[in-house]
């Protein structure tokens, strides 16, 4: 079907029901004659009381002083059009706003804008009439403030461009007659709403994705993607000794890129559901049920983690193995500066995932059962073998500062490794906050876990300092003012880490944020690879990302070569040659 880009919802009987509805029974049961209301606020014609606050003639303040008075004159008796819209909000809106509200969020999640088009009818404190988190539309329009009242086209073609889109790449939610044509008129797409409910169903036909069940972080499931839930259903009926009567829900969460993770709703439990991709050509690696151990041991040891329930390696179910997770509700905060959290309190934030990553590193692995998740030593040698053959898997052209590298890295592994259990890719947006305290309440994309070198999962967690906001790959915060956003620095946040683990910070600092940086161009290269092969990587990517990630890491290479320059002994200095520390 055709791709639509935006929904736009009118506030007025969409996000909240039309108020002459409302008004016949208020009027009711305050023995008011019917039809005051709304006889008081469009009797006029153009100079109507509704009209001329749409153009901005009025306040909030005004409109509802001239309706009351209105109201006095049609009915001879005192109206209080407060309690009235009070009695809206409370106990109206209440059945409708939710849903619309949640159809609003899972339209945002799969990648179309919202907006909303407004009267922002205020209360005479102030308050804003309808609550509505606005965060859910991308664009607000107020009429009122535009001094264009619908029908007036030209309100449907301001709300387009500051959208972005075409009038046919956009829905119209409105419940009336006449607003509806004129922006058909235009060619937008529209969905009249008598029954909320009847609406959502017809704007789903049109988009094909529902439009309720919406959880954050998630989407529709993508095409493709599907798994069979009549087997899932009967295996979680088996497992959890449930028999629900609605069946389960399926939706996919909108990041990870090897494993399929998606959100079961199964009776009144919420799952997390994480499954091995189709091999396109041989057997499955055993990452999933690698990992699924990895997290029972991780929670034995107290590390926050989302409960583990099941495990299941008979492909007969879904085709490969998977696992059960019980679902960990709580914030990921997708942009390293915090944006959502006051600049006063991000240094907190920072410093629980210090706290956090150094609990995973100072773990008893005897106790928590993880000696055999990797070789003890050797850990670095290993990683840059093995990305290095990876980077070769994946080259599509030649990356000086990646050649360089390549060369570089075995010349400078450092002398000693510390080994603990190492979370492999460990940073910001794999961190389940506490909504409203610097709290982790889970740690996720535990693919990568090993025993290895902890100070990888520092250098692979600082990265973001050293990234560009505008990096479309992995936005960081060089060239941010660190103290204008309340955010450490990459020094003050490693001192934070250290300190929790009782260890000085590493001479070789350099070393392993040229490691670091050396793996994300391979990642990124892989990418691109992936891209070229009709496999494009979820989010936006370059084929320029691997250079210029690469040319980063080069720079880290540079700064530890000098350093190791600087303090090599005058005999040494004298024997070395030029190319062993210079690259």
């Amino acid at each position: 079907g055709f791709s639509y880009k935006a929904v736009i919802f009118e506030e007025s009987g969409v996000l909240l029901p039309a108020p002459h509805r409302t008004a016949t029974d208020w009027e009711a049961r305050n023995c008011i004659p019917a039809g005051t209301i709304q006889q008081a606020a469009v009797s006029g014609g153009e100079n109507s009381l509704s009209l001329k606050y749409s153009r901005g003639e009025l306040t909030a303040v005004e409109f509802l002083q001239e309706l009351g008075q209105e109201c006095f004159e049609i009915a001879n008796v005192r109206v209080p059009v407060d309690s009235f819209l009070w009695d809206l909000i409370r106990n109206e809106m209440i059945k409708q706003l939710p849903i619309m509200a949640e159809a609003a969020q899972c339209i945002r999640a799969e990648g179309l804008k919202t907006a909303l088009l407004s009267h922002n009818l205020c209360l005479g404190d102030g308050e804003r009439f309808l609550p509505l988190d606005q965060q859910h539309f991308d664009v607000m329009v107020e009429s009122h403030r535009e001094g264009m009242p619908r029908p007036n086209p030209a309100i449907y073609k301001l709300c387009l461009e500051r959208l972005g889109v075409q009038p046919q790449e956009s829905i119209l939610l409105d419940s009336s007659s006449q607003n509806l044509e004129a922006a058909a008129q235009l060619g937008m797409k529209t969905v009249k709403v008598d029954d909320p409910e009847a609406a959502l169903k017809e704007l789903e036909t049109h988009l094909g994705f529902p439009l309720r069940g919406f959880v954050p972080y998630t989407c529709s499931v993508r095409p493709g993607m599907e798994m069979p839930k009549d087997r899932l259903q009967k295996y979680l009926e088996d497992v959890l000794g449930a028999h629900p009567a609605a069946p389960l829900e399926l939706r996919q969460f909108d990041h990870g890129e090897s494993t399929r993770s998606y959100l079961v709703k199964f009776g009144g439990r919420l799952l997390v559901l994480k499954k091995e991709e189709e091999p396109p050509d041989g057997p499955s690696g055993p990452s999933v049920p690698r990992e699924y151990r990895v997290l029972k041991a991780l929670s034995e040891a107290g590390v926050p983690v989302p409960p583990v329930l099941a495990l299941c390696e008979d492909r007969s179910i879904l085709g490969t193995p998977f696992y059960l997770l019980e679902h960990c509700a709580g914030r990921i905060h997708r942009a390293v500066a915090l944006p959502a959290v006051p600049p006063r309190r991000r240094r907190a934030w920072y410093g629980a995932m210090a706290h956090v990553l150094a609990r995973i590193h100072s773990l008893d692995l005897g106790a928590a059962t993880l000696q055999d998740l990797g070789e003890h030593g050797n850990y670095i040698q290993q990683q840059v073998e093995s990305w290095t053959k990876q980077y070769r898997a994946v080259e599509t052209h030649v990356i000086p500062a990646m050649e360089r590298l390549i060369q570089w890295l075995p010349l400078h592994f450092p002398d000693s490794q510390k080994t603990t259990v190492v979370h492999g890719d460990f940073r910001m947006d794999h961190l389940v906050f506490h909504p409203d305290r610097p709290e982790v309440l889970a740690v996720l994309g535990w693919k990568f876990a090993t025993l290895g070198d902890p100070m990888c999962d520092l250098a692979n967690n600082c990265m973001s300092f050293f990234l560009p906001a505008h990096f479309s790959a992995r936005r960081g915060l060089s060239k941010c003012d660190l103290g204008h956003l309340g955010i450490p620095t990459a020094e003050e946040y490693s001192q934070m880490y250290c300190g929790h683990v009782g260890v000085e910070h590493p001479k070789n600092w350099n070393f392993y944020l040229a490691f670091a940086f050396f793996r994300l161009a391979v990642m990124l290269q892989g990418h691109h690879h992936g891209s070229l092969a009709g496999r494009p990587a979820p989010g936006d990517s370059s084929p320029k990302d691997a250079e210029f990630v690469a040319e980063l890491a080069w720079d880290f290479a540079i700064k530890e070569g000098f350093r190791v320059f600087e303090n090599l002994p005058p005999t040494k200095l004298l024997a070395r040659h030029s190319s062993t520390w210079a690259g």
